[in-house]
């Protein structure tokens, strides 16, 4: 039998994991299939328990489903309980299930190897506090950002964070609106606005000469986001297709046992 493999999430239509993942498959000769499922959080529980009753092996979890799949899941790795957010379950050999985050090392190694931009010593503004921020946060401070601003329309929420990943590092939490006259290196929109081709509610001129704008969001276009930063001049204004390949790779390790080679399918994708 195939092994049957999914990835859920609420819109999930633009999806390329499938893809990615069929390619990942081809690529090491494992046999799998991969579907990508329409779930609503009203219904990810039952979603996620009939597909592993019906012998599913492992679920990709995206918008706006993460938070719901750390609650679900039996046991968490360290990255994944310091994210409070699980992107990647794996069904164990005794039926229990895995949860892991794999989107901070995911866009990581799209930033600092893919792209070549440097973290270390710069001043770094992510936009949004919700669950794709916080899977994110952790591996960003290691990466020892001089600054490391998160900004959100509701300030408790990033200050929630900041308080959460005190022992990393310091962030700082800010409004949209305490941003203006500040500048930036790297701005990273972790928000799910460009899900509906808007902008963060942000100032111009927040993106420092020479900057970088990376949006972990992605679409056939452009994003808002992305033009945006073209706009403002960056060096660089990317959508998260590399951050989608590179922590899909992670998520089929820890399900396959094999870490795929990424450069032909990002490459494939751009």
């Amino acid at each position: 039998m195939t092994d049957r493999y999914a990835v859920f999430g609420f819109p999930i239509g633009h999806s390329l994991s499938p893809i990615i993942h069929r390619q990942f498959a081809d690529q090491t000769g494992q046999q799998l299939s991969y579907e990508a499922q329409e779930v609503k959080p009203d219904v990810f529980n039952e979603a996620l328990a009939d597909f592993f009753k019906a012998g599913g092996k492992g679920v990709n979890c995206t918008v706006p489903l993460k938070e719901l799949a750390y609650e679900a899941v039996d046991q968490l790795t360290q990255r994944a309980k310091f994210s409070g957010a699980v992107n990647t379950i794996k069904r164990l050999d005794d039926g229990s299930l895995l949860g892991d985050n794999t989107d901070g090392i995911g866009l990581l190694t799209d930033l600092c190897t893919n792209l070549g931009v440097e973290i270390d010593d710069q001043r770094v503004l992510v936009l949004g506090a919700g669950g794709a921020s916080r899977g994110i946060l952790g591996p960003l401070l290691e990466a020892k950002p001089r600054q490391l601003y998160l900004a959100n329309r509701t300030v408790s929420k990033a200050k929630a964070m900041e308080v959460l990943f005190s022992s990393l590092g310091r962030i700082q939490s800010s409004s949209y609106e305490d941003l203006a006259g500040k500048q930036f290196d790297l701005i990273i929109n972790a928000t799910s606005a460009s899900l509906s081709g808007s902008l963060p509610e942000i100032a111009n001129g927040l993106l420092s000469p020479n900057g970088v704008c990376y949006d972990l969001a992605y679409s056939e276009q452009p994003t808002a986001f992305v033009c945006w930063g073209l706009q403002e001049g960056a060096r660089l204004s990317v959508d998260g297709r590399g951050m989608l390949v590179e922590q899909a790779a992670h998520a089929f390790h820890l399900w396959r046992g094999v870490m795929p080679e990424t450069s032909a399918v990002l490459k494939g994708l751009k």
